[in-house]
């Protein structure tokens, strides 16, 4: 068949889609309580089900004063047993799947259970939904006249109990449906291997001569690649690499620090950029407009939401909310139900809503990436947004960057730490640090009354970071590739004196 009958043809079928997508943004509350009793019947004879008595809970009230909330930690025990072959602990299918993240604070990793469920309704799902919304806002496009570059992580086998782990990408190249396969480049053999420097290589190889009209994968990681490929080509841009590439698909870290760099690797007027938010434990959240910074929460993949207003959490009187009494512009800590058997789970992002009809989300971070040793309330969000406007006014590019505290000393007043690798540095140091300065203190009143008078807080200190001092970084601790991420903000010193001594 030839390709632009089957681009006509794929884009026909995933945009029958769209019917259902707006159902749930009509009925989002009505959708969201009949998915969590839908959950709790599945699970009645679960181990967790018996124990929390699923069989008599008739409503979320009931759920809610029953179940209690839960962390990785909380659950770690039955996720061991469930690892060493033990089923029916979380949720009646059978689970082998675990997708192993360390995120960037813990050096211990975690391993998440995902059901055949989870992936065929939710990540996969997901995908397919991706590429409706996209395709529904962009009538014109050839995307499947080519094929889709990914970025993913790689596989293990966990030994003696036929049960596997490996980053959340990677379980999901292994068990990808034949479509998606075919559409997709490199080769699983390649997507799937360990060494991050030799995979690299090998990606560039693979995919330079290919009709790529497609790219997915982690901005951070996605940029290293793209830039060995304009090495290895020696072109100026990768529009002539890839002449039909119309769209990047970018999740993981905030894309604000990396947009211009992005549109000089992609000159083209018509070139979009769309996001999405998931996880090792589930795909929340994707871009559903052009052009725009808001997600579209999804509610039909088997996930029940809950939301813990920022300015409660960790407190006595810690409150949770339902999708239906969220309020805009909040910071909120999720809490999931899901159909791999986390129950009201903490997967420990935050966001806030831009809109309540439909539900559409900004993430702004992780319940313990902020920096608040002086009452500052620092958040990523404010960290990323502050960063790229200092990058514009000084026309300087972000590689990657971290923050910490200075603790006060006797008399001496605090400030931040901030170590930030450049591909271009910024000609005037002090420019960059009062504009970023001055748009943290715009976003944030908080750390604006800190800095006041340098009243608390003294201006920010700034390292400019060597040559891949990050890369260096996290290849000592065996990290490079897949999902890792560095850690943006903290409230110690424990990354930012590390990197400090491998500095220099």
């Amino acid at each position: 068949m030839p390709l632009p009958i089957i681009n006509s043809v794929a884009s026909w079928i995933l945009k029958k889609r769209i019917h259902q997508i707006e159902l749930f943004m009509k009925y989002p509350n009505e959708v969201q309580e009949e998915l969590l009793m839908s959950l709790i019947r599945t699970a009645e004879k679960t181990e967790i089900g018996l124990e929390n008595e699923f069989e008599s809970i008739k409503s979320y009230s009931t759920f809610a004063e029953r179940v209690p909330i839960s962390t990785y930690e909380f659950l770690e025990p039955r996720i061991e047993k469930s690892r060493k072959g033990l089923q029916n602990i979380f949720w009646p299918s059978t689970i082998k799947w675990f997708a192993k993240s360390s995120g960037t604070t813990n050096s211990k990793s975690k391993f998440i259970p995902v059901s055949g469920d989870a992936l065929e309704n939710c990540h996969y799902k997901a995908a397919k939904d991706l590429l409706s919304l996209y395709l529904n806002n962009n009538e014109e496009s050839q995307l499947f006249t080519g094929k889709s570059l990914r970025l993913g992580g790689s596989k293990q086998l966990y030994a003696d109990n036929n049960t596997f782990f490996g980053d959340l990408s990677a379980i999901l190249i292994e068990n990808m449906p034949l479509w998606a396969e075919f559409s997709s480049t490199p080769s699983n053999k390649v997507s799937l291997m360990d060494d991050w420097e030799v995979k690299l290589g090998a990606i560039v190889n693979e995919t330079r001569y290919e009709n790529v009209t497609s790219l997915a994968g982690v901005p951070s990681w996605m940029l290293v690649l793209l830039n060995k490929v304009l090495e290895e080509t020696q072109k100026t841009n990768l529009l002539e690499v890839w002449p039909n590439a119309e769209v990047y698909f970018h999740g993981g870290v905030s894309f604000d620090p990396y947009r211009e760099q992005y549109k000089s690797l992609f000159p083209g007027n018509n070139f979009q950029y769309y996001e999405i938010y998931n996880a090792s434990e589930g795909f929340f959240a994707i871009q559903d407009l052009n052009n725009s910074s808001d997600l579209l929460l999804m509610l039909d993949y088997g996930i029940f939401y809950e939301f813990i207003p920022m300015d409660t959490y960790g407190c006595p009187n810690e409150k949770i909310v339902r999708l239906a009494d969220v309020e805009l512009n909040k910071n909120y800590a999720i809490v999931i139900t899901t159909n791999s058997g986390l129950w009201r789970y903490q997967i420990g992002d935050t966001v806030r809503f831009t809109s309540l009809n439909p539900y559409r989300i900004r993430v702004t971070g992780r319940t313990k990436h902020h920096i608040n040793v002086f009452g500052e309330e620092l958040i990523i969000e404010n960290a990323d947004n502050a960063i790229a406007k200092a990058c514009l006014a000084t026309n300087s590019e972000m590689i990657d960057y971290t923050v910490a505290p200075i603790f006060m000393h006797g008399k001496e007043k605090g400030a931040h730490e901030w170590i930030i690798e450049f591909k271009n540095n910024p000609l005037d140091v002090e420019l960059f640090k009062k504009v970023l300065d001055e748009t943290l203190q715009s976003l944030n009143s908080d750390y604006e009354a800190k800095r006041y008078n340098n009243m608390t807080l003294n201006l920010p200190v700034i390292h400019i970071a060597r040559t891949q001092l990050f890369y260096d970084w996290l290849k000592n601790q065996n990290k490079l590739g897949g999902q890792n991420k560095i850690p943006r903000l903290s409230n110690q010193r424990e990354y930012v004196d590390q990197l400090l001594k491998l500095n220099y």
